[in-house]
């Protein structure tokens, strides 16, 4: 790639090199030599603005500008890089927008701890080992649409401000957001979980979007707390989904479970319509919880309990002698009264004798 299929200036070490050219070298810092590198090393400082473009970061190169911006960088631009040994971000404090956009992390990608200030984004971000961004902070909105992660990804802890945009992620390993918040909207839609996702204890201030996911293996998202709507629409769990939420509306139209499917409702109103059960399926609620559509739900095993059922929509069903109610209110028909009798007095036949 040259100079008009990126858009920027490219290293002129060699036509493979689309690192992104540090002037007046016209080369990419990975391909200056000692002496011009520890000149522009000596020439940053804390939130020193860094552009690492399709530039291959080897652990060296990246240490010295960590240390010489003593862990607190500007604007960074890592697009298209690749990191062939293990990257360590930790307690990194990035002042500026950051983008990583189609670069690849071969080994080991950690954050931990570390504070975006402003504006992230991943998307489609090759991941060939594990990624952490336990406990780290974003300020702005963060974006990992398209993100493909071999490993497994740790988000455990971490805080998200504004917006977070996951769409069409692929995770092939373990996937934790445990104990996450999510200030804003969260958007998960066509995310692939290859293994076992867990959810526990995360907190969606907005929307939780998970349309069209497919959960390959255990998927779960008990308890986690919404403030406006969840939806599992289209969604697919292969082996299961446990979802526990309350105070939201909850979408599982056409859902699709091969598992047991267990869903927990605290003052929620959920809605199954067209949902496909072929496991166990159990749906509980409390406090005034409730379920508005049952329409063309196809489950051989349906439990529900302790729900507001009066509103809901029970058309169709596929399997209706597979559906048990417990403790459930139902809509009461009115009872429609006897007509009034009127007595008319008895006419006394006339004499005529």
């Amino acid at each position: 790639m040259r100079t008009l299929d990126v858009g920027w200036d490219t290293c002129a070490a060699s036509l493979e090199c689309a690192g992104s050219a540090r002037q007046p070298y016209g080369r990419c810092l990975a391909h200056l030599d000692a002496a011009e590198l520890d000149e522009v090393v000596r020439g940053l400082s804390p939130g020193s603005a860094i552009d690492l473009r399709a530039t291959v970061v080897g652990q060296d190169l990246l240490e010295r500008i960590l240390s010489a911006t003593r862990g607190r960088l500007g604007r960074a631009r890592f697009d298209w890089a690749t990191f062939p040994e293990s990257v360590r971000f930790c307690d990194i404090v990035f002042g500026g927008d950051v983008s990583f956009d189609h670069a690849r992390f071969q080994r080991l990608a950690s954050f931990f701890n570390a504070r975006f200030t402003r504006n992230v984004s991943f998307r489609e971000v090759r991941f060939d080992r594990e990624l952490s961004l336990h406990g780290v902070t974003i300020t702005g909105h963060a974006a990992f649409d398209r993100v493909s992660i071999d490993g497994d990804a740790l988000f455990g802890g971490a805080l998200f401000d504004r917006t977070a945009s996951f769409e069409q992620a692929d995770f092939h390993g373990f996937v934790t957001f445990d104990g996450t918040g999510f200030t804003g909207d969260a958007t998960l839609r066509g995310c692939r979980f290859r293994r076992t996702v867990s959810f526990r204890r995360t907190s969606f201030g907005g929307l939780a979007g998970f349309d069209g996911a497919r959960f390959s293996a255990g998927g779960y998202l008990a308890p986690i707390s919404v403030g406006r709507h969840l939806t599992l629409a289209g969604a697919w769990a292969g082996k299961g989904l446990d979802v526990t939420t309350g105070g939201c509306s909850v979408d599982l139209r056409r859902l699709e479970v091969g598992g047991r499917l267990t869903v927990r409702l605290d003052n929620a109103r959920a809605d199954l319509e067209g949902a496909t059960l072929r496991g166990p399926a159990t749906v509980r609620g409390r406090d005034g919880a409730r379920v508005t559509s049952l329409h063309e739900v196809d489950a051989e095993q349906l439990e529900l309990s302790d729900l507001d059922l009066s509103t809901c929509l029970f058309t169709g069903i596929r399997h209706p002698e597979g559906l048990r109610l417990s403790g459930c209110a139902l809509a009461v028909v009115p009872r429609r009264p006897w007509p009034r009798l009127r007595w008319w007095p008895l006419r006394r036949a006339p004499n005529h004798g």
